[in-house]
């Protein structure tokens, strides 16, 4: 993991994150939130920082007889890690609260994403967070992580699926048996359906994640206010969250332990807890 310095410094670790909330982190959703894991749990390993994340309202859905999906007890490392179900009350309670935020505005069409589109960013083309982030003087963290294609590749996706009865039902099954989100959005974020896309496992790779500058909101609360500014700060958080991750894609190639076997080889010599070399900065 690499942050950046308030002078712009990237170095390793989490050094930039703020510790003082309230503090979004808004970044990219990997293929079925494979970065969710590690990311809160180096948090409270390098910093003591208990981040909260804000999900998906079919995470917190009660168990009914019959009901299409996962039992709900499967999301339950994610509630008891503090997630909490995606709403501007919840938003509002944990910025009031000073929290760490974890926030995708990509959301389940980025985690559910088709062939081809890894990396891409299904943003809305409003601002959903940025006026309330500055009611807080809230500190924005733009972030990228990659590493799912070294993991699995997409194979049988949404657009598959729905050519086929049986799946094309199960899908509508289990998208309207959960809350919809987005329901007046334009575009392909609101594209909401549930499903499951077929995966084509590989040889593990390796993850890499890059928290950008922090972005100050303190004492913007007036000046965010305007719809036009709070759209640009916006604008500026997603090109920000693109940068983090082109970064990470071009410096991955240079990282001679990109590979599970070099990895294992390393750590074989030099101990299991040994960290493990990265790229050059």
């Amino acid at each position: 993991m690499l942050s950046t310095l308030e002078n712009g410094k990237i170095v390793r670790g989490l050094a930039g994150i703020p510790s003082e909330g309230p503090v979004l982190l808004v970044g990219y959703h990997m293929l079925l939130g494979l970065e969710l894991v590690p990311l809160i749990a180096q948090f409270l390993f390098e910093r003591n920082i208990h981040v909260r994340g804000i999900a998906h309202p079919m995470m917190f859905a009660k168990y009914k007889e019959g009901r299409s999906g996962p039992s709900p007890s499967y999301y339950d490392t994610f509630r008891i890690m503090g997630a909490v179900p995606v709403s501007g009350t919840n938003l509002f309670k944990l910025l009031s609260r000073k929290a760490h935020i974890l926030l995708y505005p990509g959301g389940m069409r980025e985690a559910l994403h088709r062939k081809g589109e890894e990396y891409k960013l299904f943003w809305p083309e409003q601002s959903e967070f940025v006026r309330m982030a500055a009611r807080f003087g809230a500190k924005i963290v733009p972030f990228g992580a990659v590493g799912e294609d070294d993991i699995g590749q997409v194979v049988v996706d949404y657009d598959d699926l729905t050519k086929i009865p049986y799946f094309r039902d199960q899908i509508k099954n289990l998208t309207d048996g959960n809350v919809r989100l987005r329901t007046t959005a334009t575009g392909e974020v609101a594209n909401q359906d549930v499903h499951l896309p077929g995966i084509m496992p590989k040889i593990p790779g390796r993850f890499y994640y890059f928290f950008g500058k922090p972005i100050e909101t303190e004492g913007r609360k007036q000046e965010l206010k305007d719809r036009e500014k709070a759209h640009e700060l916006y604008l500026e958080v997603k090109s920000e969250v693109e940068k983090c991750i082109a970064y990470l894609k071009e410096k991955r190639e240079g990282d001679p332990y990109r590979s599970i076997f070099s990895r294992l080889v390393y750590q074989t010599i030099n101990g299991s807890s040994s960290e493990i070399p990265t790229f050059e900065l």
